[in-house]
């Protein structure tokens, strides 16, 4: 495996201050150096992603963690606004949400999500899952460099 020398910016968008507090505590123990950022909805994620409202100084993430279900601008949308962007449709969009329900693993992969995973209701087994994300999307794959998106006026 190679070594991590790059920062990991990685952008969870996700409502759940427990899923939250969870994915901190498993980036913080894992190995690689990595900023997280957070939004807690799908607004708050697209300002971000768009460098917008007060965002405008925003890192493109290297990965987004996003769950389904989130107030106002849904996971859904979200996922399709960046997959039909032509500055950010590259970064890795991992489905990280509490639904097993076919409709929503079938429509996510049609919006283009890089992979859907259900997250696990215990503590200790969904701190694995993150760090199992970080593990594979940071240390084995090789992701594009994505240029910043300009400043919206």
């Amino acid at each position: 495996m190679k070594e991590s020398a790059k920062l990991a910016e990685i952008l969870l968008v996700e409502d759940n201050e427990g899923d939250i507090e969870l994915t901190r505590e498993a980036f913080e123990e894992a190995k690689f150096r990595n900023n997280l950022h957070i939004a807690v909805d799908g607004d708050e994620a697209l300002d971000y992603l768009f460098r917008r409202n007060g965002n405008e100084e925003a890192i493109t993430p290297d990965i987004v963690l996003l769950d389904l279900n989130l107030p106002g601008t849904d996971g859904r949308e979200v996922l399709e606004t960046i997959k039909q962007s032509d500055e950010l449709k590259r970064i890795p969009v991992i489905v990280l949400t509490s639904s097993q329900a076919d409709k929503d693993i079938v429509e996510s992969y049609d919006l283009h999500a890089n992979c859907y995973i259900v997250k696990p209701v215990n503590a200790e087994n969904f701190i694995g899952v993150v760090q199992n994300i970080e593990n594979f999307w940071v240390d084995i794959v090789l992701l594009p460099n994505i240029e910043p998106i300009q400043k919206c006026a």
